[in-house]
């Protein structure tokens, strides 16, 4: 007998219950399944069924509750995660003849929603969430996809009791991001800021090198030291097909915002041709958490320029909170966001590799945002880690290796800017083409 539909049993179908099910189920397991509140029915019915709550229902496979997916409010949780036989757990259950020691659909749900960055929390300099603010990080589980793993948990302990239930095969994926932050380091900036950068370098600074290169530069004697992009399109090392993408910064110049002017010429040449043969989606600027209309002005200029709506977001600096920026840019038009991810840490920030659907909190329900997590930024192995070349290679494997595990997606984030040998940048492209490699093995076409 072949079951096609997994039955599963709630006492009560709260938005929280039926979120989760769906971010396991549809998002990571790809199954056919169906609710019920109706226990007579769900006694009676004879394929793959799977009971949550309290007490188990006949002879079913069983998940003991935790009281999370049943409250409607935010209150400080004791998750009490622990490692059992190299595995991380979250809410464990006690009792007798338990098919799971712990409640996998609270501990998802935990974690995929951002919990604790609705709680009180330390903020860095730039108001961000910090990773060490993370019970993953605390704990020492933030380089492990754990939501992917409980699901691959469940998903196993139904083919032991329901061995004629089957899910479809999941498939590893390599999906490659690239912020632009600066297009260029000399190029078309403009005579006012080509002549304060020639002062800087000369009179604050005093590096002869750099006046000389950016007067190569300038003169076209060599190119920009910032412009990879023809060298990413074209490189072997690529992602595969359509997974790479884009994201391009278009805000007014600012402290921490520099880019080329949207209306300079040569922008928009770049942007058009990086549409022609990648994906492309918006770096809303710095300031967007204190001024959300810039992300409609922002947005909007890149559609002037592409002429297609814009889908998809990433937050310069990572610069988010839950959940008004996410709020922000859906009602701004976008429906894809690659923010979810730490700066200052790799990693799984919402134990998760692949795309799932926003939850808000403080609304007690599901946005049709769908975030796609990253796990790792090259300036955050350099930068905030310290790491060498050599070093940084090893930590993009360790984490490759995780989510190939688990035959889940691996997103990264790489800047054009740092693909020099400049600016203590030596050896990192290598580290790229490495890594990409490495990343592209047994990856779906």
């Amino acid at each position: 007998m072949h079951f096609d539909m997994l039955l599963i049993h709630v006492p009560k179908l709260t938005n929280r219950l039926g979120y989760t099910l769906k971010v396991v189920f549809n998002h990571l397991l790809h199954a056919e399944y169906s609710i019920t509140t109706d226990a007579q029915y769900f006694l009676q019915y004879g394929d793959a069924k799977l009971s949550y709550g309290r007490e188990r229902l006949g002879d079913s496979l069983f998940i003991k509750s935790h009281r999370l997916l049943f409250d409607t409010t935010i209150e400080d949780q004791e998750p009490r995660a622990e490692c059992t036989d190299g595995q991380w757990i979250l809410f464990p259950v006690y009792g007798r003849d338990l098919d799971f020691s712990f409640d996998p659909l609270a501990a998802v749900f935990y974690m995929v929603s951002r919990y604790e960055e609705y709680l009180p929390h330390h903020k860095d300099a730039h108001g961000r969430f910090m990773s060490s603010e993370s019970l993953a990080f605390q704990k020492g589980f933030l380089d492990q996809p754990v939501v992917d793993q409980w699901a691959r948990m469940i998903k196993e302990k139904i083919a032991e009791r329901y061995p004629d239930y089957e899910m479809p095969h999941q498939s590893y994926l390599f999906e490659q991001t690239v912020d632009i932050d600066a297009a260029w380091a000399y190029l078309h900036k403009g005579v006012y800021r080509s002549t304060l950068g020639f002062m800087r370098d000369f009179f604050a600074r005093r590096d002869l090198s750099e006046v000389a290169r950016r007067f190569r530069v300038l003169c076209h004697r060599e190119p920009d030291p910032y412009d990879s992009f023809d060298y990413i399109l074209n490189s072997p090392h690529r992602a595969p097909g359509e997974h790479l993408i884009f994201f391009a910064l278009l805000a007014d110049y600012g402290p921490y915002d520099k880019p080329a002017s949207y209306l300079n010429r040569h922008m928009r040449e770049l942007v058009q041709h990086l549409d022609d043969y990648a994906k492309l989606g918006i770096h809303p600027s710095y300031n967007t958490l204190e001024r959300p209309l810039s992300a409609d002005q922002e947005i909007k200029r890149l559609g002037d320029i592409i002429h297609r709506p814009i889908i998809r977001s990433r937050f310069h600096f990572l610069r988010f909170q839950l959940p008004v920026s996410y709020r922000i840019i859906q009602r701004a038009g976008i429906s894809d966001d690659y923010s979810m991810g730490f700066a200052d840490a790799v990693g799984f920030r919402a134990g998760i590799s692949v795309p799932y659907p926003f939850y808000d909190l403080e609304r007690d329900h599901e946005n049709e945002l769908l975030i796609h997590p990253f796990c790792v930024m090259d300036t955050t192995l350099k930068k905030y880690l310290n790491l060498s070349p050599e070093e940084g290679l090893e930590q993009y494997k360790r984490l490759i290796d995780s989510i190939r595990a688990v035959d889940g997606t691996y997103t990264c984030i790489i800047h054009n800017q740092n693909l020099t040998d400049l600016y203590g940048w030596a050896g990192w492209r290598e580290v790229y083409e490495q890594m990409a490699d490495y990343a592209k093995q047994e990856v779906t076409k």
